[in-house]
């Protein structure tokens, strides 16, 4: 067994999900207040407790940062005071709404920790808004995630301050965070996809390794995965090993490469 050995650095595809991740986190804080608007049935664990935690800090932070700007450009000399914001609610009433909501959930969310059996899935979302069934593609989970709900919460923020409903810090908040909404979907719906093509991916080199062994696969079969046949006077053996490797990598959930405690058995 060797001793000391290192872990192989990240490749490209750990990096995609890294960083896929980074930005699903980034945009669940910040979409999280609208989240519990737009689907109020949403499960125990469909926001980790770090996700609720730094969206709260969020909600904490963005009034006082509102106040602090107006209070610095106040304090510039020989500059006039700028005008009151128009709009009934700002960023402080989001804030005491997204608290208020969290107040009400908790007793909601709470209940079914206790009785466990009340939900079937804890990191579901919950169903949409009952109107958006009305709406042409509203049926479609993915298509009301993506596309749907990040249209209507634009479309609301621009009209609301339009109306002088909304004021602008309000304004400009929800816009970016139906941008966030938009892109936090289309990532959950591209895990899933990337899972399913994985699996049909590897069902169809089935075949292409299966010729792979025989030595029979043409450049035209080896074409699609990017491999070049073996020479003619390779080792059986050598052949279904090599073969069983190229299976592994394209295998989902497989490592393309042996883990450590893999290399350290081969050592034994």
């Amino acid at each position: 067994m060797q001793i000391g050995q290192q872990e192989s650095p990240m490749n490209i595809n750990q990096l995609q999900n890294f960083a896929m991740s980074i930005v699903e986190n980034v945009c669940s804080i910040f979409t999280m207040p609208i989240e519990i608007v737009l689907r109020p049935q949403y499960g125990t664990r469909y926001f980790p407790l770090s996700i609720a935690f730094f969206s709260a800090i969020l909600m904490i932070l963005l009034p006082l940062f509102s106040s602090a700007a107006d209070s610095v450009v106040r304090m510039i000399p020989f500059s006039s005071p700028p005008p009151p914001p128009a709009g009934l609610f700002g960023i402080g009433s989001l804030s005491s709404l997204y608290f208020l909501l969290v107040f009400l959930h908790g007793f909601r969310l709470w209940r079914r920790m206790i009785y466990m059996e009340l939900e079937d899935h804890s990191e579901y979302e919950g169903p949409p808004l009952p109107f958006f069934y009305l709406i042409p593609g509203g049926r479609s989970f993915w298509f009301t995630r993506i596309v749907l709900e990040p249209v209507l919460v634009f479309i609301l923020a621009t009209l609301l301050e339009g109306f002088r409903i909304f004021q602008s810090g309000l304004a400009t908040y929800l816009h970016i965070a139906a941008l966030l909404l938009a892109m936090k979907g289309f990532i959950c719906w591209y895990r899933f996809w990337e899972y399913l093509r994985k699996l049909m991916d590897a069902r169809n080199v089935g075949p292409i390794i299966a010729k792979l062994v025989e030595n029979k696969a043409t450049e035209d079969d080896l074409a699609p995965i990017h491999l070049v046949s073996f020479p003619k006077n390779v080792a059986s053996d050598l052949r279904q090993a090599a073969a069983s490797q190229i299976a592994r990598f394209f295998s989902p959930g497989m490592p393309a490469t042996p883990s450590s405690s893999e290399k350290a058995e081969t050592h034994e």
